[in-house]
């Protein structure tokens, strides 16, 4: 069967991967992420002519990128790439590089990816969370990959969970992924080192509060640091009330966590779990979703964006 070409555009790096039909990458490349429209272009048609020169390579190509991107492959705004605006990145590619373009958010085709040869094979109603810088997710419903109406679906960084809280890049105050990212545990750490809380964590932050970091807790915290861990439990409790929210609203039978705290896992998952059972609404009288952490590692977006626009999914996958 013909192997599929898939491009994760993040923040610092464009990786490309040739994919088989069972998901495993045959190929790979990285590029350096340019800023602007017509950098960006060149940089992604060059990983197709690189990767896609074999016959073996299908003629379709599935782009991935954070952000606003619409049904019809439109970049409205990116976080990663606040120079582009309103960038028919489908359309431009695709007369650059001869071939039919699909670009879709890059946590809605990691989601897709981990549903399909990932943690989540086999489970038809289950919600992707993204824990990087900021967060970002993907829904599948009913055995569907769900897009939305205009594309932008998964959000979920943006629920505003406190309204007078700290600035969010997105213009609005007290964003979910303002606690609950990777920027969120760091700065959740920043708030208790000014006080000169967490010895052990400053410690490995060369003394200096500004400088603290999220590897910088996880490793106090695997040293069992009491003060590093009351920081990841304060943590927890944040991923966890997003996630009961996106439990009321859609009723998943499994989350899973990806990103980059994704590498944390051991030290997260029992405290997001406890939080988890004491925030939800009724607890005692309904299921609790699965939760996993991702195994597909910095490759899903790509592998998602891949079989996306292989054909080796249906189209009719995505709904509206």
């Amino acid at each position: 069967m013909t192997n599929a070409l898939g491009i994760d555009v993040g923040g610092t790096k464009c990786l490309g991967v040739v994919v088989a039909d069972d998901g495993r990458i045959v190929d790979e490349t990285r590029r350096p992420t340019p800023r602007g429209d017509e950098p960006l272009i060149e940089t992604l048609a060059e990983i197709v002519r690189v990767l896609g020169s074999s016959d073996e390579v299908g003629a379709r190509v599935g782009i991935g990128l954070p952000g606003l991107i619409t049904t019809a492959g439109v970049l409205r705004s990116s976080p990663n790439l606040p120079t582009v605006t309103e960038l028919d990145l489908a359309g431009r590619l695709g007369t650059r590089v001869d071939r039919e373009v699909l670009v879709i958010n890059d946590a809605t085709a990691a989601a897709f990816a981990e549903w399909q040869v990932g943690a989540a094979q086999g489970v038809s109603d289950l919600i992707m969370v993204t824990l990087g810088t900021g967060i970002g997710g993907g829904v599948v419903a009913g055995g569907q990959l769900i897009v939305g109406a205009n594309g932008f679906t998964g959000e979920f960084g943006h629920m505003v969970v406190d309204p007078d809280g700290p600035p969010c890049p997105c213009g609005r105050r007290g964003c979910w992924e303002r606690y609950a990212s990777g920027s969120g545990l760091a700065q959740l750490a920043r708030a208790d080192a000014v006080g000169r809380r967490l010895p052990a964590v400053l410690e490995r932050a060369g003394g200096d509060p500004a400088l603290v970091r999220g590897e910088h807790v996880q490793s106090a915290a695997r040293d069992g640091d009491p003060d590093a861990l009351a920081v990841v439990d304060q943590f927890a409790r944040w991923v966890a009330l997003g996630l009961v929210n996106l439990t009321n609203a859609f009723d998943p039978r499994m989350f899973v966590l990806g990103g980059g705290l994704a590498e944390g896992a051991d030290l997260y998952f029992g405290p997001i779990q406890r939080w988890f059972g004491e925030l939800l609404y009724a607890p005692d009288l309904r299921p609790h979703p699965d939760l996993a952490f991702a195994v597909l590692g910095e490759h899903a977006g790509a592998i998602g964006c891949a079989l996306l626009a292989s054909g080796l999914v249906s189209d009719a996958s995505q709904q509206n």
